[in-house]
């Protein structure tokens, strides 16, 4: 065997400490990169925050390359991005005083306090024997008929009422505590998602028909058993692994969740603009006496140049993710403004490589810079990545378009005359809109729309209602 050598050439990227530190940045969301400042401030002395950082706007015009400076009187008020129900709201609590104040440790105290404000004395006793026979998971530890015979008796309550109180705890917080079983614990958090929720319909008629085929992991199965798509099948299934299967484990004290927007945009003298909101762009800076000083001393301690090279790479990293962000948004802004100012019907086809092919910048970092990054504009606060469209093929209009039709022209509909998926179809391909059933069946899964159908049902029993109210 004869040993030889050859010479190869090729391209080979290295990622630096510097470059990784500025991808690690750029994907941080709003509370992981305040949690990363403030750790930076208590290692790093010579770093320190500046404390009235201007936020930066983007020129509304494309053909510009130079960045505005926006005064805070500029900004719009500070109420835009403001989230409502972010603050305390009093209320009446005399009727906790029923039961001792402060949380507990103990579950079901924490449910029983949630629940005195609803019901009487009586209601409460029948509460508190429900939750005495949930187990660990939430769910009722024996048949239901004979914990209802037992709390009936017990309460001196009929069943009805026995069921009644059940039923709220059902429906409470947690959803599907005191459930019988699995499916009946999963369907009830179904029903109680709130909004719209895409695949709900489908979710349930695979935990009503396919829970067998489900637990095979038998997609294809279940696609042909419930006559869907695999694709909708999949999406149903991850709906179904959303949901909590073991309710009692959730019992945690109240919290309200508060999005913070990144990015604000609003609309003044006749054009877009979109600035940083100062509250999550803080910037950091580097001492300069310090800075100073290392740079005239040239026996200066090995750790403190290796903080100085971290607190450089720091700051860098910043401003890219700040810019990044800032010229994002702005090609987004100019991409989207017609939905801005009309609404989802007016969404433009949009994707990450046509952002990232206009700012230069590779589409990994796009993807990057708007995961976890909220705008707060006229129509709400909304994460960067609800901008991006999918074009619906042979079409110049994108899906999302298509579905907010679809919600349109079935908000719309006769009530006694529901329109099926065929129909819907029809009235699009005559507003140019090419799409099978099959793809209107599916957004109107999507958008929780049931079938026509259902809502023909549903409106059929609305007069009997009224009839038996009246």
């Amino acid at each position: 065997m004869k040993a030889s050598m050859s010479t190869q050439m090729g391209q080979q990227l290295h990622l630096t400490p510097q470059l990784l530190q500025s991808i690690r940045l750029l994907q941080l969301d709003g509370m992981q990169l305040e949690l990363e400042i403030r750790r930076a401030l208590e290692t790093n002395p010579l770093l320190e925050l500046e404390e009235a950082p201007e936020p930066v706007a983007a020129d509304t015009d494309p053909a510009s390359t130079t960045q505005d400076v926006a005064a805070f009187d500029e900004l719009p008020e500070s109420s835009l991005w403001d989230v409502p129900g972010a603050g305390w709201q009093d209320g009446d609590d005399d009727r906790m005083q029923r039961v001792a104040a402060g949380e507990s440790s103990d579950p079901q105290l924490r449910a029983l306090q949630r629940l005195a404000m609803e019901m009487d004395a009586r209601e409460l006793a029948v509460a508190g024997f429900w939750l005495e026979h949930c187990d660990d998971a939430g769910y009722l530890d024996a048949p239901l008929a004979q914990l209802t015979l037992l709390a009936s008796a017990r309460c001196d309550v009929d069943a009805a009422g026995v069921e009644a109180v059940r039923q709220q705890i059902l429906h409470g917080d947690p959803v599907g505590l005191a459930a019988q079983d699995l499916h009946e614990c999963l369907s009830v958090q179904l029903r109680c998602l709130p909004g719209r929720v895409p695949a709900r319909h489908l979710a349930q008629r695979v935990l009503d028909d396919g829970l067998a085929a489900l637990a095979a992991h038998d997609y294809p199965a279940l696609a042909k058993q419930l006559d869907a798509e695999v694709a909708d099948i999949h999406e149903a299934v991850r709906l179904i692994l959303s949901l909590q299967p073991r309710p009692g484990e959730s019992l945690l004290p109240d919290s309200n969740g508060v999005v913070i927007p990144d990015v604000i945009a609003w609309h003044a003298d006749g054009q877009w603009r979109v600035a940083l909101n100062p509250a999550t762009s803080r910037r950091l800076s580097i001492n300069p006496q310090y800075e100073q000083a290392l740079a005239e001393t040239s026996d200066a301690a090995q750790p403190l140049r290796d903080m100085m090279q971290e607190a450089r790479w720091l700051t860098r990293g910043l401003s890219m993710r700040y810019d990044t962000l800032l010229r994002t948004a702005r090609v987004i802004i100019e991409r989207q403004a017609g939905f801005l100012t009309r609404g989802e019907e007016a969404m433009a086809p949009l994707t990450l490589k046509e952002v990232a092919d206009e700012i230069g910048m590779h589409e990994s970092t796009v993807s990057r810079i708007t995961t976890g990054k909220y705008l707060q504009t006229p129509r709400g606060t909304l994460e960067l990545k609800h901008f991006f469209a999918v074009r619906l093929e042979g079409a110049s209009v994108s899906g999302q378009a298509v579905k907010a039709m679809v919600r349109r022209l079935i908000e719309s509909e006769p009530a006694a005359r529901p329109l099926a998926d065929e129909a819907i179809a029809g009235l699009l391909s005559r507003q140019g809109v090419n799409i099978a059933r099959r793809t209107v069946a599916k957004y109107r899964e999507q958008l929780d729309i049931a079938p026509a159908r259902e809502r023909r049902r549903s409106h059929a029993s609305t007069p009997h209602l009224l009839a038996r109210v009246g």
